[in-house]
C-alpha cells in the first residue's frame, strides 16, 4: 500500500517531544517505554529504518550528569550533608531525570534520523 499524500516537514522536536510519527505528526511512535511500533497507524510509515543505538541514552547520561553532579557539588559546598542524604536526594533525582527524558530524546533523535534520512555509515569503493 503506497501512500500518495504529501505531508509538510515536522519539527523533528515538537514531533519527539510528543512521541508521534515523524512524518505526519499523528501516529504514535512507540507501543511501550521506548519500544517503537513497526509503522505509522495514521500515515503507514514503516518504522523499519529507524537505528538509533545508544544515542539516546548517551545524551541523557551527559545532561543529567552534569544537572545532578552540580547540584551535588553546590550542596556539598553549602550544606556538607551526610552521605546518606546525598544518597537520599541524588539517587531519585537521577533515576526520575532519566527516565522521564529518556523516551522524548529517543523520539527527537527518530525524527531527525527521519528528516535526514539518517542512514548506516557505508564505505564506498
Amino acid at each position: 500500500m503506497t501512500d500518495h499524500r504529501s505531508f509538510p516537514p515536522l519539527s523533528p522536536i515538537a514531533t519527539g517531544i510528543r512521541s508521534r510519527c515523524p512524518r505526519c505528526g499523528e501516529g504514535a511512535l512507540f507501543g511501550g517505554y521506548i519500544d517503537t511500533v513497526p509503522k505509522c497507524s495514521s500515515c503507514g510509515l514503516d518504522f523499519e529504518f529507524i537505528d538509533s543505538g545508544d544515542g539516546p541514552a548517551v545524551f541523557v547520561i551527559l545532561f543529567i550528569g552534569v544537572v545532578v553532579v552540580g547540584l551535588a557539588l553546590i550542596t556539598e559546598v553549602a550544606f556538607r550533608p551526610p552521605i546518606w542524604a546525598h544518597m537520599a536526594m541524588w539517587i531519585p533525582l537521577t533515576l526520575i531525570l532519566s527516565l522521564g527524558i529518556l523516551r522524548p530524546l529517543k523520539a527527537i533523535m527518530i525524527a531527525l534520523q527521519y528528516r535526514n534520512s539518517a542512514q548506516e555509515g557505508r564505505l564506498d569503493g
